[in-house]
């Protein structure tokens, strides 16, 4: 309850989310899951778990009078597990995380049933948060290495390389690899990226002016090593993840890159908003490739209301449509291509206002949906229409996740013939990560990206012609 409040276009935001980042999980139920938070008990957690090497440990990071450990005690500490956990063959329990949400429930409970397993899996759900130490991701080229390093993050590489060492129903996972990459993996259905963000600021902030304190004399006890009884049931659970997992790593095609050209500051010197900008370049981009355009989303934040998530602003617009139809043909004029333009990116700026409010329809609709299904009714016939059925089959699903820090945010598509795309724009450059499925022969995420840099440096040409 320290953290100052966050404004966002001169309104308070709601800060409730912050403290449900820490000591919660999501937890799979026969039917369905829900998020457990573990940090307002009586006796909060003091611990976090570290993985290496698929092993799991519990790490105090208080002391037992209640102070925080110094750097130089977690370090020393985190040496002591690195040395307990040489490679083994021990079974990558984590990877049961990454099954149907159905399947997993099932294996949960045959997994719980035993006490020792019990034990372990309590310690990893309710611990502040988990840090994954990787061994390092595979330097095929430098110009993929970002790619790989975005995919290491998100799922691990596999089950030979460190996906084993997730357990991805928890909240935060920070990642850090031998190689030196790292970053953070959060499991959506407790948090936002823009709290994450700011989470990640602090860090990054921290660690420029890190806190000197010398280490009391105490000896440390030593972390523990959590165990887990394996049973033929479990063995067999393991079998069938492994492969269900890296069927879909195979299927997930992530393509990062750093756009260079500009960043948000041209958008603002034509009186344009950034995010509007990137969105009508991401759907003639989409248009380019595919000969049309479809249902997109972008996520708009709803912390302006009490405990607000996120709404969907529904990107395409008739403004966007008349620009994406005029920009590639060669009989309009240059100022009627930017008039349209900036058409486009006025009717987005607005459509994005109006969902910041609360009057975005789509949260709304899925409530009523889900009312209807929880109290037994018959559900309302417009979400049987086709009409409908094609409108939220999200084939382009967007993000932007602005922060202070120059990092680069991803996630799957929505759909098996879609794209996402995820940004986080910078004063002079953008960030972008394009993540499509291989099993669709339509969708590339190279393509998808490569005709989005093309497209920027058009608008750019259009708004600043180079004589």
């Amino acid at each position: 309850g320290q953290l100052p409040v966050e404004y966002m276009r001169g309104k308070p935001l709601c800060m409730e989310l912050y403290p449900l980042l820490f000591s919660s999980c999501r937890i799979p139920g026969p039917k369905h899951d829900y998020v457990a938070h573990y940090g307002n008990s009586r006796r909060s957690p003091t611990h976090i778990t570290v993985v290496r090497n698929y092993q799991f440990f519990q790490l105090e990071v208080y002391n037992s009078d209640g102070s925080r450990m110094t750097e130089s005690q977690i370090h020393s500490q985190l040496h002591r597990i690195r040395s307990q956990s040489w490679k083994t063959d021990k079974e990558p329990m984590g990877i049961l995380t990454s099954e149907h949400r159905h399947t997993w429930g099932e294996a949960y409970n045959r997994l719980l049933r035993d006490k020792l397993n019990q034990e372990s899996v309590r310690m990893i759900e309710t611990g502040l948060f988990s840090l994954c130490l990787d061994s390092p991701v595979m330097r095929i080229s430098d110009e993929k290495y970002a790619s790989r390093k975005a995919a290491q993050i998100l799922h691990g590489g596999g089950t030979y390389s460190n996906s084993g060492n997730r357990w991805f129903d928890k909240t935060l996972q920070f990642v850090v690899g031998e190689d030196g990459s790292w970053g953070l993996l959060y499991e959506q259905a407790t948090a936002e990226g823009p709290p994450i963000a700011n989470l990640l600021h602090h860090i990054l902030e921290y660690c420029d002016k890190p806190d000197p304190k010398r280490a009391p004399l105490v000896p440390l006890p030593m972390p523990k090593k959590l165990y887990f009884h394996i049973d033929r049931d479990i063995k067999r659970d393991i079998e069938q993840a492994k492969q269900n997992l890296d069927i879909l790593i195979n299927d997930l095609d992530v393509h990062v890159f750093n756009f260079k050209k500009f960043g948000k500051e041209l958008p603002k010197e034509h009186n344009m908003s950034p995010n509007s900008f990137i969105q009508v370049a991401v759907q003639l981009s989409y248009y380019r490739v595919h000969n049309e355009v479809c249902p997109a989303c972008d996520i708009a934040s709803q912390r302006m209301f009490r405990r607000g998530r996120t709404e969907y602003i529904r990107s395409p617009t008739n403004q966007a449509l008349k620009f994406i139809l005029a920009f590639d043909d060669l009989t309009v004029s240059r100022e009627a291509k930017l008039e349209l333009l900036r058409e486009a990116v006025d009717a987005y700026s607005e459509l994005t206002a109006q969902a910041l409010r609360g009057h975005g329809i789509d949260r709304h609709l899925l409530g009523l949906k889900l009312q209807a299904i929880e109290e037994g009714r018959s559900i309302p016939k417009i979400f049987m229409d086709t009409a409908y059925g094609l409108a939220t089959h999200w084939k382009l699903r967007t993000g932007q996740v602005p922060t202070n820090t120059d990092s680069v945010m991803c996630f799957g598509p929505l759909v098996p013939d879609g794209y996402a795309v995820c940004y986080n724009p910078q004063a002079d450059h953008v960030h972008f990560a394009v993540t499509a499925f291989n099993c669709c022969e339509d969708t590339n995420a190279e393509t998808m990206a490569r005709t989005l840099k093309e497209t920027l440096c058009d608008l750019q040409e259009l708004l600043q012609p180079t004589v």
